[in-house]
């Protein structure tokens, strides 16, 4: 839905959240085109670090089915 500079009439810039649109422009974000370009090495110290994040992920994921 897009919205114009009237509809905010007497409202400052700051007064109204920012849309996505307009995060995404002033951040210049562009789409993810492989996974491969949000791999990063170092992200992890060791293979238990890894293990605990993910039995930490599996634990929240879990925690409200219960």
């Amino acid at each position: 839905m897009a919205t114009s500079n009237t509809d905010y009439a007497g409202e400052s810039p700051e007064a109204r959240p920012e849309s996505i649109d307009e995060q995404v422009k002033r951040k210049g974000i562009r789409p993810v085109k492989s996974i491969e370009d949000m791999a990063q090495d170092g992200v992890f110290e060791s293979d238990e670090e890894v293990e605990q994040f993910l039995a930490h992920v599996y634990a929240a994921r879990h925690a409200d089915l219960a």
